[in-house]
């Protein structure tokens, strides 16, 4: 049975909660990679990107209302009940933040970080349990390593609900 090396990336065993002061996310979702898990029920309907140089698409905004560590402290968990995502400028997904019963593992190649550190750009192949899907010759060379463990996600499981067309997306 072929077996693959797995490793730790350094990224993961750093303190997450010396996060510089720019990150916008409450501290339970830092990250060093800045990965989180978003559960969404439906579909996210955009507009397909007619340019090929195109990276990403925006496709909303994460808003946590509740969220003010300079009036509720750092220890406050009170603003995990409500996380608002705005999908263009007519719907908001209202969700919240919750702990994950196990912690959810993200794996990569070794040593690739792809575009900017964010694992695109390559698709990778993985190959079936089964030992004849390794190339001849080709030995241990690709090693994985745990990218990010994830702790907690945004969960939202209600219907959007429309909303007026403001300058910022947020007609409330």
């Amino acid at each position: 049975m072929p077996s693959v090396p797995l490793h730790i990336a350094p990224s993961t065993t750093t303190n997450t909660s010396a996060a510089t002061s720019t990150n916008a996310l409450p501290p339970l979702l830092h990250t060093p990679t800045g990965l989180a898990l978003l559960e969404i029920q439906g579909t996210i309907n955009f507009p397909i990107s007619t340019l090929a140089s195109e990276t990403s698409t925006l496709v909303g905004k994460l808003v946590f209302p509740l969220y003010n560590p300079a009036i509720n402290g750092e220890d406050d968990t009170k603003w995990m009940k409500r996380v608002y995502f705005y999908v263009g400028r007519n719907q908001r997904m209202t969700g919240e933040v919750k702990k994950l019963g196990m912690p959810f593992a993200v794996v990569g190649r070794k040593g690739w970080r792809g575009d900017e550190g964010r694992g695109g750009g390559v698709d990778v192949e993985m190959g079936g349990v089964e030992g004849g899907d390794r190339e001849e010759g080709r030995g241990d060379e690709d090693e994985l390593e745990i990218v990010e463990v994830v702790r907690y996600k945004v969960v939202f499981s209600a219907r959007p609900e429309p909303v007026g067309g403001g300058e910022d997306g947020q007609g409330d």
